[in-house]
């Protein structure tokens, strides 16, 4: 695929991993992507990835674990896609329970480009950011809504500062 270094993950993890660590040494973020199990472009934003546990760790998450735990990415990027009936973007268990819980991640996950998660859903999920603007008014009508509290807007605010203070 032209956006990965490689379809074996120890070579994508090692090869990201050296790539992070030299632009982020540099106090420039960079943001390794797309998080998971982006298969294919066309028709991404609605392609399910049927994929069992045991695959989904060798596979398709070992590449990203690799690089997070050797390089400390300030940033991820979540995909387009759904993986096992859920969206990436709003994915509780990829984005809290793996990669922060497991793996012991500690940056910002920002969305994909236009995305078609439900905003406050995916800062539920701990996808921090919103590209390319995000939608605040949806977030404060969950707010009113009880469906989104301002906690956890506050969990999401606080990373993005991170990120922006480790910037040069």
């Amino acid at each position: 695929n032209f956006e990965y270094f490689a379809e074996d993950p120890l070579l994508a993890g090692k090869t990201a991993g050296a790539m992070v660590r030299g632009i982020q040494k540099n106090g420039v973020s960079a943001c390794p992507k797309h998080f998971a199990c982006n298969n294919q472009e066309t028709n991404r934003e609605y392609n399910d990835s049927q994929v069992s546990q045991r695959a989904l760790r060798e596979i398709y998450l070992k590449g990203f674990e690799i690089v997070v735990k050797e390089a400390d990415p300030w940033c991820i990027m979540s995909s387009y896609n759904i993986v096992n009936g859920h969206r990436t973007s709003e994915n509780r268990e990829l984005l809290e329970d793996i990669l922060r819980g497991e793996w012991n991640y500690q940056g910002m996950v920002t969305t994909d480009w236009w995305t078609s998660g439900e905003h406050y859903k995916e800062v539920k999920a701990g996808n921090d950011i919103k590209m390319a603007c995000g939608f605040p008014e949806s977030l404060l009508r969950a707010k009113e809504a009880g469906v989104l509290t301002r906690e956890e807007m506050e969990i999401c605010a606080k990373r993005i500062l991170g990120l922006i203070l480790k910037i040069d």
